[in-house]
């Protein structure tokens, strides 16, 4: 099942990126080039939305990465799939890389597709076998990218062959390809409602060194026992709380919000970024 795969050269050192970040959708687009907004440090896309668009949003796109530093969060990747990687999609992912520069590219720790698109984040088993198979994947990508992957904790609903508990199975994949982490703090939320057990002591399982930035975002709430991670509607006071935690523990990481469906006026997702700044302030000046 372990694909034949060449070490990952050393990666380029890579830009740190700073403060807090806002989910770039062309919905957004001319809001935020008319309002240029201080409070956003960097942007973030999905670049599979991004590649080969021209027109006026390929333009406005351009003319946002003058102002704000680029994250790229990935969708279709794949990693956990048992079909082989998509090697025409490594290969316009690099290109896209390669012209726009982003600070840093994250995918999610599971997979969406075997013969064609799931169209959903179906969960990786958590065995020996996944962890061994899954990094020499992400190596591989690297390889084809030449430059780091960092893998997202996502949610999920089920964990069909599980051998090892989520954070031993999310550790040892780190480990064994050597990368980092997104830490996703809403999804530490979801699934601690969901397969009940503490998100504090999971996110202090989770090595420092490794994190590189956070994610927040909101849910929806199914049932008093579970919650389903869906992006459209606001952070929920138990994750800002969960956010401020993961601060007092790491340290102020940078931190995108998340919005992907209900998306609302510019403003008012300004206004949960400005949370996040508030939020990271009291640990920046200690730090």
């Amino acid at each position: 099942m372990t694909p034949s795969v060449k070490q990952s050269s050393p990666a380029a050192p890579q830009l740190s990126l700073q403060g807090a970040g806002l989910g770039l959708r062309r919905s957004l687009l001319s809001d935020l080039l008319e309002q240029q907004p201080d409070t956003i440090d960097f942007v973030e896309v999905a670049p599979e939305n991004w590649i080969n668009v021209g027109g006026r949003y390929g333009a406005g796109f351009r003319e946002a990465l003058q102002h704000y530093p680029l994250a790229c969060h990935g969708l279709s990747l794949s990693i956990g799939s048992p079909a082989p990687l998509d090697t025409d999609y490594l290969q316009q992912l690099k290109v896209f890389f390669d012209l726009h520069q982003p600070v840093l590219y994250s995918e999610h720790l599971s997979y969406c597709s075997d013969d064609g698109h799931l169209y959903d984040l179906m969960p990786i088993p958590f065995t020996g076998e996944a962890v061994r198979y899954v990094a020499a994947r992400i190596r591989q990508v690297q390889d084809a990218i030449e430059r780091p992957l960092v893998i997202e904790n996502v949610s999920y609903y089920a964990a069909p062959g599980q051998e090892m508990t989520e954070l031993e199975f999310l550790n040892a994949v780190l480990t064994e390809a050597d990368c980092q982490l997104l830490l996703d703090i809403n999804n530490i939320y979801v699934n601690s409602i969901n397969h009940r057990y503490s998100a504090t002591e999971f996110m202090h399982g989770v090595p420092a060194a490794r994190v590189a930035y956070f994610h927040v975002a909101g849910h929806y709430v199914e049932a008093e026992d579970l919650r389903i991670d869906t992006h459209a509607a606001p952070v929920c006071d138990p994750v800002w709380e969960l956010l401020d935690q993961a601060y007092a523990h790491f340290g102020p990481r940078p931190t995108l919000l998340e919005r992907d469906f209900n998306i609302p006026p510019l403003d008012e997702l300004l206004a949960e970024v400005g949370q996040i700044r508030r939020l990271q302030a009291p640990y920046a000046s200690a730090a």
